[in-house]
C-alpha cells in the first residue's frame, strides 16, 4: 500500500496523465488533473511525484553562462591591400645604403646595392620570408638588370615586376619558395 495523501502531485504508470491528490477511499485515490477534471484511479496505477524542488539550490547565472556560447575573440582585420602587401621590402637606392656617395664611383655604388640585395635576400631565406620587394628605381635600368643577373642564378625563387599602384615600375618583387 501506497501512502497519498490530499495535495500529492501524482502521475499516471501507463498514461500521460498528471494531478493533486484529492480524496482517498481505500486502495482508490481521487485526482484532480491539470486541466480540472476529477478522476479515480487504483492507487497501484499511480506514482508520487516529488514535489520539494527548491529553485533557490539553482545557480541561474551558472547555468545561463554554461547555456550562452562563447563569444570568440575578435580579431584585427586585414584589408586586402595590406593582405597581399609583401613583409619585407628593401630600398636600394643609394641615398638609402650610406650616407653619403660623394667619393664612390658609379661602379661601386652598383657593388654595394647589389651586394645589399645579396645579403638581405638570404636572410630572406634564412627566416623564411616568402615575398620581398627590391625598390631600385627607373633611371637607366642598370640596378634592375644586375638585380634581374644576380636574381636568376638561384633556383628557388621567381621574380616579377612589383605592384605598379605602391611602387610603379621602379620595385621587383622576389617569391621565395620554402621548402618543408
Amino acid at each position: 500500500m501506497k501512502d497519498f495523501s490530499p495535495g500529492d502531485k501524482v502521475e499516471l504508470l501507463d498514461d500521460d496523465l498528471s494531478g493533486i491528490v484529492q480524496n482517498v477511499n481505500g486502495d482508490q485515490v481521487e485526482i484532480k488533473t491539470e486541466d480540472g477534471f476529477i478522476m479515480k484511479f487504483s492507487e497501484d496505477h499511480l506514482v508520487k511525484i516529488k514535489s520539494d524542488i527548491d529553485v533557490s539550490d539553482f545557480d541561474f547565472e551558472e547555468i545561463l553562462k554554461e547555456k550562452t556560447p562563447a563569444k570568440k575573440p575578435k580579431s584585427n582585420r586585414i584589408k586586402p591591400k595590406e593582405r597581399s602587401a609583401p613583409p619585407m621590402e628593401v630600398d636600394l637606392h643609394i641615398h638609402q645604403l650610406v650616407k653619403s656617395s660623394r667619393n664612390m664611383s658609379n661602379h661601386e655604388m652598383l657593388n654595394l646595392q647589389l651586394d645589399t640585395a645579396r645579403h638581405k635576400l638570404e636572410f630572406a631565406m634564412r627566416k623564411r620570408i616568402q615575398k620581398i620587394v627590391f625598390i631600385h628605381g627607373v633611371g637607366e635600368g642598370v640596378l634592375k638588370m644586375e638585380l634581374e643577373y644576380l636574381l636568376g642564378r638561384y633556383s628557388n625563387i621567381k621574380f616579377y615586376d612589383a605592384d605598379y599602384q605602391k611602387y610603379g615600375l621602379g620595385a621587383t618583387e622576389v617569391y621565395i619558395f620554402q621548402n618543408p
